[in-house]
């Protein structure tokens, strides 16, 4: 199937996108975002607030070992970190609905700026303070009766679309 090993994993180029976890409950959602960002090399996982760090049983079940291919760690300040991140020259997004969203089928980000994607709590979204600190939020379109989708399935769609934005910066 020609993977790379973990080695390789952490000096091959990647996309230069770092995802955020901000206070999710879900161990299994936590571990199954690892493993999403493994599968796109995402540059690195930043766990803030309550979200449980690895090593844990929990998270392992569904990282299946991408706790040590992906590059992460934790702060409890999420609205310090993506201040940070942004003096940093990043462009940092929520994953969110809220008014004024942009479509995530509309969305046409700078492959060429590092891009900080923020994911919240699985019922209370993502925090207002930290919500602030995001240059907008993009949202992704739901055509049912039920608009809202698993944390994990979120990161899913929204780094498959980034990749799909940012795969020249991947070579095998």
């Amino acid at each position: 199937m020609e993977r790379i090993s973990e080695e390789q994993y952490r000096v091959v180029p990647g996309m230069d996108v770092t995802i955020v976890l901000d206070n999710i409950r879900s161990m299994m959602n936590t571990g199954s975002v690892f493993r999403t960002a493994d599968a796109f090399r995402s540059k690195q996982i930043f766990l803030c607030g309550f979200t449980a760090t690895p090593p844990h049983r929990e998270i392992h079940k569904t990282a299946l070992g991408a706790t040590e291919s992906v590059k992460w760690e934790y702060r409890s300040d999420c609205a310090a970190l993506l201040k940070e991140l942004r003096t940093q020259g990043a462009l940092v997004v929520a994953v969110e609905q809220v008014h004024g969203s942009i479509s995530l089928d509309h969305w046409t980000p700078d492959p060429g700026q590092p891009l900080v994607l923020v994911f919240g709590n699985e019922v209370e979204g993502i925090q207002q303070e930290v919500l602030q600190e995001c240059e907008y939020a993009l949202e992704i379109p739901q055509y049912g009766t039920k608009h809202s989708l698993n944390i994990a399935v979120s990161a899913g769609i929204v780094l498959w679309e980034t990749y799909k934005k940012f795969r020249h910066q991947i070579q095998s």
